[in-house]
Parts: structure tokens; C-alpha cells; sequence
């Protein structure tokens, strides 16, 4: 029979505010209600609502003399921080589209996007300072650079810019369905591209809940909030995963822990310092938190939810993780382009030799998820292998400047292609088994073997080069280039990685390169990366780690 998934009705809503239909309400809505409870915490400095819905008015004040309107873009170059948040969501207030970029790319790739992006104001943190000025020569339609931590002679700090703004709030019309965020994704072409979310995808599933409250029961607790929960934001914001869990405790109205990165000990000792209830997390930060000296199951004593996503997990390590951590673990997956999350283990099928733990669960209510053949027309059969595609009030608004793209991977009747191959088995339940296009997921970062392809490509000594993800018991994955080389030239594969690292950014570097004589192909010319991968992945029963 057809694999079409639509989850079934259980009982109760989440946490819904009709009054904050865009990100820019939050602020507001939070800040009058509940204007004396904490709203963020980052290095020792604790704000409340009211303070963070002052200050986000002044953000968008701000943005406003700068000549920033409705639908501009700004970029954030940085670590996480509170005032990362109070940028995004005062740039919601009046309607600008925030870009964070991702710090870790290189100099190329960040110039690249924030011309891409369009963007009129950047933001920069300390760490990014030594960037901020090449990447203002090279995008014409900036016309501010401002320090968000100092040490740029001549640029305006970020408090003292914000700190001159008024607090009155402006009357700036701003739609639900108006872009709010655009992140930025890797890109089978090379190039990244602008996943462009709009303001009611980060609410979507919570509208759904309201409108049918028969939808949400018992097993998505994890998604209901109260006043005694504290999150922490230690994912990156230029992901999903950091930003989507910010707006999600804000939303809330709950108190959020900010870590300027994931770093072992800050991460742990937040958690039992500040008795953190929720948090996101991926499968190669878990490992490092079970592999820190002296960790204890008592250090996550008040952890309620733990949630993990953006690479699968080894069974062992989940099934070590779910014992030493003592609270309920419960598995996402999604893309950037649906704004995160559409489906969810549940902490109940984590349990000891239940292979539903092999899963990626069920849909969240709202979303839907149908497995296809390789052409995109015809279900699958319930147990056969295709490719997932979703469907979700949470889609993006399209690819910025890529409608070509855009229609690619959305259809007209609002299917997503997930590039991911699996299948539903007969109780709805979503398992991965490979991927439909050669994306690497690395420690939950993607890596897109086209970006490394190119950098490596400009070596005099390659004369071919494909890229493959292969197993490895840190990172999931890392990612391997298989190099063919031009005749007469000698084979130094660290060379090879030093000509990639100073071109793209560290984590995208093969860790290791092997020679061929030749590429395979097939008859048309393609690569058999499969082919390729096969060895790597001999004795493994997926092939994705």
C-alpha cells in the first residue's frame, strides 16, 4: 500500500499565544505580560522580558535610521550571544530579514553569502573581527559595519549603537507569512543558498495544536512548556537548530541559557548550575559530553527533555547516553528547509532492544511525509526504500534569487524533496537508510561534496576528484576525497588539505585523501560515488552513520 503518513489525533494542545503571530510580537507580548521574569541568560548578564522587549524596540529604532525597511536584509557574523536575539527579533519587529552567517566558513564563503544576502547592515562579534573589514570591501550594498563585542577601530559598538535608539515601538506592518530568517545551506551546485523562513513557520505546529486540540497528547510533552522550565541555546545560531530552540523558549516565554558555542564543561555545568530542563543537541556532542572526565548522571538531575537531531546516532551510544543521562531523550528530524523538526522519536521508544530506536519516529501533527520513487510520482509500498518527502505548514518561503532551485525541491502541491532515502513501516514510523544526494553530515554539520569538490579541484596536480562520506566513530561521518592526479605530478595528500583548507571552511577539509588511477563512470559519464563509498562502508547496515 502507498506510504502517505498523517499523524493521528491524541490529545493535548501545546502552549498557544494568539497575540504573537510574528517574531516581533514575542518581545512585546512577554514583555507586557510577564515583564519581570528572566527572559536570557549569557555570561553572567541576566535580562528579563521587559528588558529584552526594550531593547529589541531599540534594535529595530536602530535599523530603522539606518535606512533598514520592511524585507531588508542584515547579516550577524558571530558566536551565539543574547544580543544575537535581541537582533533577530528586532529586526522582526519592522519586518528585515536577519542573515547569521555561519562563522566557522572561509573568508570566500562569507563574502560570497553576505553579497548573496544583499545585506545592508552587518554585525560582528569579536571573533570575526579580523573579517568584518574584507568582507565590507567586498559586498557593495552594505552601508554599516557594527561591533558587537568591540575591537574594530572606527565602527560604532553594538550596545552603544543600540543604547542611543528610542524604545518606542514602531507601527510597522509586518504579515506572518513575511520572511523573518534566512539561513543559509550548503549547496549541491557549490554555491550555498538562502533558506528564506518566514515568521509563522516557527509557530506553525503550535497554531496547528490550537486549531486541533484533539492533535497533540502524552508522548509530546517535550513541546510543553511551563514556567518552571529553562532552555539552553548551545547549537549555532546560523543553524536551525540554534536559532529555531531560541525562538523557541522566547516564544514560550521561557528563561534561555545562552552558550556562546557547545564547549563540554560550559554545557554541563550550565545544565547543573542553572538546572536547564530542555535543550537541543546533535549525536557527536552527546558522545563528547559521555566521554567528559568525571561527568555524573546527577549533573543533569533537572534535564526533563533531551533533544537530539541533524545526523543519525549510533545505537550503542544512544542506548549509553539514555542510561547516563536519566532523562527523556527524544530524536528529531527535519531540514532548514521545513524550519526544523517534522518528525519525533519519542522518549517512550527509547527503550533497551526496541527497534524503533533505529527510527526518526513519527510526524509531528501538522506535517506529513510520503515515501516516492527516484522520479518523484509513485508511493512507495509500505517497507520500500524512496525518497522522503514532506509536507508542513513550517515549508520555507523558496530559495532566495533560486526559483529554478526552489521548484526543484518544492513541488507545485507543496511536497518537499528531503534528498534522503527511507521508508515508513506499517505503524508510520520514519527510517533513514541512505541519502538520495551525496550530502555528508559530519558532527551535524553538511557538507556538500560539490563545495569541496570545487576548492580541490584548482590544485595543479588534480586531475579528478570526487568526494564520499565514510564512517567514522567521532563524527558520524568525515569527509574523504578520492583524487586522481595529473601525469607527471607527485601524490601528497597533505598538500591536497592544506590547498582545501585555505578555501573553504575547516570542517568541510577531507581529513583524508585516497588515489586512484581513474575516476569509475558509468556510461554517461558520471561518477560512481556509490562505487565508491562501498568499501568504506562494508559490515554497516545503513549507510549513513
Amino acid at each position: 500500500m502507498p506510504q502517505t503518513l498523517e499523524a493521528p489525533p491524541m490529545p493535548p494542545p501545546i502552549a498557544y499565544f494568539p497575540e504573537i503571530r510574528t517574531l516581533g510580537d514575542a518581545p512585546r507580548f512577554h514583555g507586557r505580560t510577564r515583564g519581570q521574569a528572566p527572559a536570557f541568560l549569557f555570561e553572567g548578564e541576566a535580562i528579563t522580558y521587559a528588558q529584552f522587549d526594550r531593547r529589541t524596540a531599540q534594535v529595530a529604532n536602530g535599523l530603522l535610521a539606518g535606512g533598514v525597511r520592511h524585507g531588508s536584509r542584515i547579516a550577524y557574523l558571530g558566536k551565539n550571544s543574547t544580543a544575537y536575539f535581541e537582533l533577530l527579533f528586532g529586526a522582526a519587529r519592522i519586518g528585515a530579514v536577519l542573515t547569521p552567517v555561519n562563522w566557522r566558513l572561509a573568508e570566500p564563503e562569507v563574502i560570497y553569502i553576505t553579497r548573496d544576502a544583499e545585506a545592508e547592515m552587518l554585525f560582528v562579534d569579536g571573533h570575526c573581527a579580523g573579517l568584518a573589514e574584507r568582507v565590507a570591501a567586498e559586498a557593495p550594498t552594505l552601508r554599516k559595519v557594527i561591533a558587537m563585542e568591540g575591537g574594530l577601530p572606527g565602527r560604532e559598538s553594538y550596545e552603544g549603537w543600540r543604547d542611543l535608539q528610542s524604545v518606542e515601538d514602531q507601527s510597522v506592518k509586518v504579515a506572518p507569512s513575511d520572511v523573518a530568517v534566512q539561513l543559509y545551506t550548503s549547496g549541491t551546485t557549490g554555491r550555498p543558498k538562502g533558506v528564506q523562513l518566514s515568521h509563522e513557520a516557527f509557530f506553525a505546529f503550535n497554531a496547528y495544536a490550537h486549531a486541533n486540540p484533539g492533535a497533540f497528547g502524552a508522548d509530546l510533552t517535550w513541546n510543553q512548556w511551563t514556567s518552571e522550565d529553562v532552555s539552553l541555546v548551545a547549537m549555532p545560531v546560523f543553524h536551525i537548530s540554534g536559532t529555531g530552540w531560541g525562538v523557541v523558549g522566547v516564544y514560550a516565554g521561557a528563561f534561555t541559557v545562552v552558550l556562546r558555542e557547545f564547549e563540554n564543561a560550559a554545557v554541563i555545568g550550565a545544565i547543573r548550575d542553572f538546572r536547564v530542563s530542555k535543550t537541543v543537541l546533535v549525536p557527536t556532542t552527546i558522545q563528547m559530553m559521555l566521554e567528559f572526565p568525571g561527568v555524573s548522571r546527577s549533573d543533569f538531575a533537572s534535564m526533563t527533555d533531551f533533544l537530539y537531531g541533524a545526523s543519525p546516532i549510533p545505537l550503542d551510544l544512544l542506548q549509553k547516553a539514555v542510561d547516563a543521562f536519566g532523562c527523556g531523550f527524544i530524536q528529531l528530524y527535519g531540514m532548514t528547509e521545513t524550519c526544523g523538526a517534522v518528525t519525533y522519536l519519542p522518549a517512550a521508544d527509547h527503550v533497551a532492544g526496541n527497534p524503533r530506536m533505529r527510527s526518526a519516529g513519527k510526524t509531528i501533527p501538522g506535517a506529513e511525509i510520503r515515501i516516492l520513487d527516484p522520479e518523484g510520482d509513485d508511493e512507495r509500498p509500505t517497507g520500500e526504500v524512496g525518497e522522503i518527502c514532506i509536507r508542513a505548514p513550517t515549508t520555507m518561503r523558496g530559495y532566495w534569487k533560486q526559483d529554478e532551485e526552489t521548484a526543484r525541491v518544492v513541488r507545485a502541491d507543496g511536497w518537499v524533496r528531503s534528498g534522503d532515502a527511507g521508508y515508513l513501516d506499517e505503524d508510520g514510523y520514519l527510517f533513514i537508510r541512505d541519502r538520495v544526494k551525496d550530502m555528508i553530515v559530519s558532527g551535524g554539520e553538511n557538507v556538500y561534496p560539490a563545495e569541496v569538490e570545487n576548492a580541490i579541484y584548482g590544485h595543479p596536480a588534480v586531475a579528478e576528484v570526487a568526494v564520499i562520506g565514510v564512517p567514522d566513530p567521532k563524527w558520524g561521518e568525515a569527509v574523504k576525497a578520492v583524487v586522481a592526479i595529473r601525469a607527471g605530478q607527485p601524490a601528497d595528500a597533505e598538500d591536497i588539505i592544506a590547498w582545501a583548507r585555505a578555501r573553504i571552511a575547516g570542517y568541510k577539509v577531507p581529513k583524508t585523501v585516497d588515489f586512484v588511477d581513474a575516476l569509475p563512470r558509468n556510461a554517461s559519464g558520471k561518477v560512481l560515488k556509490r562505487d565508491l563509498r562501498e568499501p568504506y562502508w562494508s559490515g554497516h547496515d545503513r549507510r549513513v552513520n
